[in-house]
This record gives structure tokens, C-alpha cells and sequence, in this order.
């Protein structure tokens, strides 16, 4: 019908078969990743085919392999968005989100399809059950926060459950409190900028170590001391490559040699008295973003000035938050130039490589997290798998609470909702039912990947729930359900709240879908010129 009077190349899939295809989009995503979730998961091998990069990746971050897959299905992309906000928002639980949103869809397919009921009285079923979960969630969470060695303790164990499902999983003591450490160390801040993570293949995962301070992978000037303490840092932005003479693309006609020689002069001229303006700071070290060519670091170094060029973009940013300075671009007012301060600078030894450590920053809360390991690959994988860390442990400094993982809270949210079925008269209890084995497919799944009997382990959880052991979960490690306070296994309050959130919301904005229009976009009139 609409065909008559739409544009060539306009499709539109209605009813069942655009809802359909949202199925099926979304919970084929669902499945790509959901091998990858819990401490048994398995790992995927991205591949990129393009002419020019044929890099390899080997991870089993959601976050990661979904921003990698390129997809055609509007619902399919609307998982990985939520994926991607997760990832921005708490750091953890990507794959989870992304699973219970197909698992949602999932059982919202067999109601919509078979038993034929609105997808609007599911959305008010689910509705209902999401704030039946969330107080479930919130009655049993705990918050340490007063008590500063219990919070430590609880900030150890959600660490360590986050990278029990990482490349470090073996590590996972060491690179718990790693983290742990450097993130009390931002006192409540809440930036990651000033936690670097430096990569130095060679070695292996357990000689990775938290350097306090700043470590910037550069070398200073020829014939400079390698040593500075109390160093006043001018950190800037300028060029300081104008001592040679720039004449490619102009026409410089002259009469003789000597007028060339006057013009190096007069350049040379002109970098002297901004190197003098730069030295007339009162510093001891001069950091610039650009290169700096030999005259001008000649001129420093006859001054007493340390000179380092071309430190990164990020490098600068972060190493001007650290030690309290502003990057600078021009010096003709000293008095409103804010200096950077540190208590030394020094060249240190990582391996084969020197690099520079910057100790005593203005900024106390600076540190480095230095990574070793056997290769390139194994680098990234712990890199990622330590910024999950991170973001966790930064998100739950923020919101203290603290919840049991394990498939716990799942179990719980489900049994809450259970409980409030037989009391919700009409259809909306059918799709509250529904939320609830979408919720219990998470530690059904968990289970499965751990070569486990899934069905036998569950409904022993649900048991051991149904006769008061709330604090009941997998252990993974031994294939049989315990209390998850006694093995240490805990996840941030945050982070499960937002999965349940983002995860429900998405599947109702999908359930809702009637029809999908795929408009090609307008082409240009061919008769002006174009």
C-alpha cells in the first residue's frame, strides 16, 4: 500500500514480520556474546580484514566485541548502543546487559507469537517487574562505606569478581588490590586521567607494578642532567622548529649570499628572544607538545633548562592535570602563566626502556600503572581487562553499596517477582513471569559455560534461596551453590542496576516496534551542475 506513494528504494516491513526481525536481530547478538560471560567464559579471536590493518585481537570484553561487529539490523545495533553505555557508565557488566536484553526478547518473541498477547500489556508486565526487582536489589545491598578498612576490603572483592572473567583471572589478588590501590589514591575524584597505563612488553602479568608518579615515555635534551629535583615545568604548545629558513612554497629572490645568511640570522634572531622569554618563567624544565630543534635546545641547555619535546597530545593534558600546571602558547606575560611543580624527574629503567618518572606531583593522587606481559596481545587483553576494574572501582567509590554476585542477585530479583505473580491480576502477570526466567537465564548461562549442569545447579540456587539463603551463588570452582560473603564474590550495586535498567528498557523500546522502514536517502537533482 504505501509503496504507491513512497520514493524508489524505500522498503517497509510491517506487524509481524518488523517485530520479527527485531527478534531476531537483537537476540543473535545475545548469543555472539553470551559464551563469554562468567569466570568459565570463552574468548573470541577479532579478526579485522582490511587492506591496510590485518590486526588480531583476542578478548571477551563485550564491550569490545560488539563495538567490532558491523550489523545491518536496527535492533541488533540498539544492543550494542546499550552495550557501549554500559561500558561508558560503570566500565562492567557489558555482556551481561546485552544477554538479558535478548533473553528478554526472547521469551517476549514466544509471548507476542504464540500466546498472542499486546505487546503493550508486556511492556506494563515487565514494567512492574523491573520495580519489583529493583527493590528486591536494594533491600539486600550493604554499604561499608563508614568503616574505611571494610570498604577496602569490599572494593578487593568487587576488583577481584570483575577480573575473575579476565585475561588476569589467574592474577587476580595482585591486580585487585593493583587497582584498589590507585584508585583510593584519587580520593574520591573520581579521574582516570590520573591513573596512566603504561604497556612494556616482556617480562610477565605478576611483574606489572603501580609506580607513584608520572611516567612519560620520552628522552631529555642532549647534554641536560638526567636528574632534577624541585623542578618548576613550563608545559606548552608552541613551534619551536623556526631556526631554519622556511622558503619551500615562496619565491625568495636575493642578490647575494649574504642576504640568505641575514635571514637565518634574523630567524635565528627571533627564536633567541622567545627561548629567553620561555627561560624568563624561573624553570627548570620546559616540556613542549612540538618538536624542538637543536638551536633552541642549545639555548637551554646553556641556560640550565631541561628541555623534552614532543610528548604526546594526552600527555600533555594528563601530565598538566598532574603536577598542577596550564599548557601554555605564548610567553609574553609570565605573572599569568601557571607553572607545574614535582619533587624530581628522573630517567628510569622498564625492562629495556627508559622512560620518565615524574615523583611528588602537585597532584598527589598521580600514578602509573605499569603492565608487562609476553606480547602485544596479551598487553591490550590485560589493559581492558584492568580498565573494567577501574571504571567499577571508581563507580562504586561514588555509590558504596555493594551486592552478592554469583548469580545471587538474579535468583533474588526473579523470587521477588515471583512472589508478587499471584497477586497481579490479568495478562500483565504472564509477562511478569516471563522477566522472571529471562532473570534466571543469566546464572543458566553462567552455568552452561563452565561445563556445568545447568538445570541441576539453578534449581539447587532456587532452593537454597526459597528456604532463606539469600546470600546463596555459583561457585564456579567447584560446581555447587554457596554463600557468596564466605567465598568473597561481589559485585557493585551500580552496576547491576544499571544492567537491569538499561537491559529492560531496551527490550521494551524493541517489543514495541510494529513496523521498520528502510528509506534510502534523497538523491541529488542532476540537472544543476552537479
Amino acid at each position: 500500500m504505501e509503496a504507491a506513494y513512497m520514493q524508489d528504494g524505500t522498503q517497509v516491513h510491517k506487524g509481524e514480520d518488523a517485530r520479527l526481525a527485531s527478534f531476531v536481530g537483537a537476540i543473535s547478538i545475545a548469543d555472539l556474546v553470551k559464551t563469554t560471560l562468567g569466570p568459565k567464559g570463552m574468548d573470541k579471536i577479532l579478526m579485522k580484514t582490511s587492506g591496510h590493518d590485518q590486526g588480531v585481537e583476542v578478548t571477551n570484553d563485550g564491550a569490545t566485541i560488539l563495538k567490532s561487529v558491523f550489523v545491518d539490523n536496527a535492533a541488533a545495533k540498539v544492543l550494542i548502543d546499550i552495550a557501549k553505555v554500559q561500558d561508558e557508565e560503570v566500565g562492567d557488566g557489558t555482556t551481561s546487559v546485552a544477554v538479558l536484553a535478548g533473553e528478554l526478547l526472547r521469551q517476549a518473541e514466544n509471548l507476542v507469537m504464540l500466546q498472542r498477547i499486546h505487546p503493550q500489556t508486556i511492556v506494563a508486565g515487565w514494567r512492574l517487574a523491573r520495580q519489583y526487582a529493583r527493590e528486591a536489589l536494594e533491600s539486600h545491598a550493604r554499604d561499608n562505606s563508614a568503616d574505611a578498612a571494610a570498604f577496602r576490603k569490599d572494593l578487593v572483592k568487587i576488583a577481584t569478581t570483575t577480573l575473575s572473567s579476565k585475561l588476569l583471572t589467574h592474577e587476580k589478588d595482585y591486580f585487585a588490590n593493583l587497582a584498589v590501590d590507585a584508585v583510593l589514591r584519587l580520593q574520591g575524584t573520581g579521574n582516570l586521567d590520573y591513573i596512566q597505563v603504561l604497556k612494556r612488553p616482556g617480562g610477565q602479568l605478576r611483574d606489572s607494578y603501580l609506580e607513584e608518579g608520572f611516567l612519560l615515555d620520552k628522552k631529555i635534551g642532549v647534554g641536560q642532567p638526567k636528574r632534577i629535583e624541585n623542578a618548576k615545568i613550563l608545559i606548552a604548545n608552541t613551534p619551536m622548529d623556526t631556526d631554519k629558513v622556511k622558503i619551500y612554497g615562496s619565491r625568495v629572490r636575493v642578490d647575494s649570499i649574504n642576504k640568505v645568511a641575514e635571514i637565518e640570522e634574523a630567524e635565528k634572531e627571533k627564536m633567541r628572544k622567545k627561548c629567553q622569554k620561555i627561560i624568563d618563567h624561573g624553570i627548570t624544565v620546559f616540556i613542549n607538545r612540538q618538536l624542538i630543534y637543536n638551536y633552541p635546545e642549545q639555548i637551554f641547555t646553556e641556560a640550565g633548562v631541561v628541555s623534552i619535546e614532543h610528548a604526546d597530545f594526552d600527555g600533555v593534558e594528563r601530565l598538566a592535570a598532574v603536577t598542577g600546571g596550564e599548557v601554555t602558547s605564548t610567553f609574553d606575560h609570565p605573572e599569568l602563566v601557571t607553572l607545574g611543580e614535582c619533587k624530581v624527574i628522573e630517567e628510569v629503567m622498564i625492562g629495556e626502556d627508559k622512560v620518565l618518572r615524574f615523583g611528588g606531583c602537585k597532584s598527589g593522587e598521580a600514578c602509573t600503572i605499569v603492565l608487562r606481559g609476553s606480547s602485544s596481545h596479551v598487553l591490550d587483553e590485560a589493559e581492558r581487562s584492568l580498565h573494567d576494574a577501574l571504571c567499577v572501582l571508581v563507580s562504586t567509590v561514588k555509590e558504596p553499596r555493594t551486592i552478592c554476585g554469583g548469580g545471587c542477585t538474579e535468583i533474588l530479583m526473579a523470587q521477588a517477582i515471583d512472589s508478587h505473580v499471584a497477586e497481579t491480576p490479568g495478562k500483565k502477570a504472564i509477562a511478569m513471569e516471563a522477566f522472571a526466567k529471562a532473570l534466571r537465564q543469566l546464572p543458566t548461562i553462567v552455568a552452561d559455560n563452565g561445563g556445568y549442569d545447568s538445570a541441576e545447579l539453578v534449581t539447587q540456587l532456587r532452593a537454597a534461596h526459597a528456604s532463606g539463603n539469600d546470600t546463596y551463588g555459583l561457585d564456579m570452582y567447584n560446581g555447587s551453590v554457596a554463600c557468596m560473603n564466605e567465598l568473597g564474590i561481589m559485585e557493585s550495586f551500580k552496576s547491576k542496576l544499571q544492567v537491569l535498567i538499561s537491559a529492560s528498557e531496551a527490550a521494551e523500546m524493541l517489543l514495541r516496534v510494529d513496523d521498520i522502514i528502510k528509506a534510502a536517502p534523497r538523491q541529488r537533482d542532476q540537472g544543476y551542475g552537479y
